[in-house]
């Protein structure tokens, strides 16, 4: 437990570079950042230290622009993967072409933000390379996914104004796909900064990592961004039964109603409400098959007596096989093989 807070330095960990904490203060004195170092009780009690933390500072270096963490308070939140704390809201970002949408990769995105129990937020960069109708369309569809997307344009600003006010007063993590402008969006929203941008790949329309760790940046608007390494694949490791709250549009159904099973899984049951004719119902039953393979995954590495064993190629693919049975062999020590030779000689003299 904290005590005196309010006579204490307070800041947020806005990022962390081998043993170093870069800390904004809440009210800066003689510089709005320290560079702060972790005392060693917290270590001790392994205390862990991420970006997104609010800490309390003791014995600030205004000369040097140093300081101490002598304190982590409570997290509100905390995210793994990318490991950040007090996150506010996941916005994610896709391009709408160059490289062009992708509905199972978008969806795929969606579900994994959707299981981390934040408030998810879409946007879709590069509307100017695609005419006004098709952008209705884009709309349209993702409404009836359950989602009220923001278009813009990074390199020319549109829209930009209405996302700035989203952002206000939060902890946003940016996520999606390389290549999609999510540095290009930071440098617009933060025109100070010249995070390195990189191009879409011709040859597989595929963007490139450019970012490499994770990062809060102070919005002018108030609040902090979080841009984090590109991923493309995100793994799905939600318990099977739990993916379909993550569709926004198919809990409709549940809340009228409910299956006849109360451990359906929306696939080929009876009496399933869920199942029908949704646009990513297919989505759906993709992600279940590789929801329930991690979990059967997970089975057989907590289960070493099993009798088959999980797999994955090069290519990707997973799949399991029977494990085959062996035999330990352990050579007999000199003294077991003395004491059996006596046993031999005493059973040949009394022969």
């Amino acid at each position: 437990m904290v005590e005196n807070i309010e006579t204490q330095l307070l800041g947020t960990v806005v990022a962390v570079q081998a043993n170093f904490y870069q800390v904004q203060l809440d009210q800066p004195v003689a510089s709005p950042f320290l560079l702060c170092t972790r005392r060693t009780r917290l270590k001790k009690i392994g205390q862990q230290v991420m970006v997104g933390d609010r800490v309390c500072i003791e014995n600030p270096d205004w000369q040097g622009g140093r300081g101490a963490i002598c304190e982590v308070l409570p997290r509100k939140s905390q995210l793994d993967r990318p490991a950040i704390a007090n996150v506010n809201q996941i916005l994610l970002v896709f391009a709408v072409a160059d490289p062009p949408l992708e509905p199972l990769q978008l969806s795929r995105f969606l579900v994994k933000a959707e299981s981390t129990g934040l408030q998810v937020s879409l946007c879709l960069n590069k509307i100017d390379l695609i005419a006004p109708s098709e952008q209705e369309q884009i709309r349209d569809r993702l409404r009836n996914w359950g989602y009220d997307p923001i278009l813009i344009s990074a390199n020319l600003g549109i829209n930009v104004d209405t996302l700035l006010t989203q952002l206000k007063g939060k902890i946003t993590v940016l996520a999606g796909a390389s290549g999609v402008g999510k540095s290009s969006l930071i440098n617009t929203l933060i025109p100070s900064l010249s995070l390195r941008v990189g191009e879409v790949s011709g040859k597989l329309a595929k963007g490139r990592h450019t970012t490499r760790h994770v990062e809060l940046f102070p919005s002018p608007h108030g609040g902090l961004i979080a841009d984090t390494p590109g991923f493309n694949q995100p793994d799905l490791d939600t318990p099977p039964h739990q993916l379909i709250n993550y569709f926004p549009e198919a809990k409709q159904f549940l809340a009228t109603d409910t299956c006849r099973f109360s451990d359906c899984l929306h696939r080929d049951e009876p009496g399933c409400v869920v199942r029908g004719n949704w646009e990513r119902y297919e989505h759906y039953l993709i992600f279940l098959e590789e929801a329930i393979l991690h979990h059967q995954q997970r089975q057989q590495q907590t289960n070493p007596e099993a009798s088959i064993k999980f797999k994955t190629k090069q290519k990707g693919t997973s799949y399991y096989e029977p494990k085959l049975e062996t035999k330990k062999y352990r050579q007999k020590s000199r003294r077991t093989q003395l004491q059996e030779l006596e046993i031999q000689y005493q059973e040949a003299e009394e022969d």
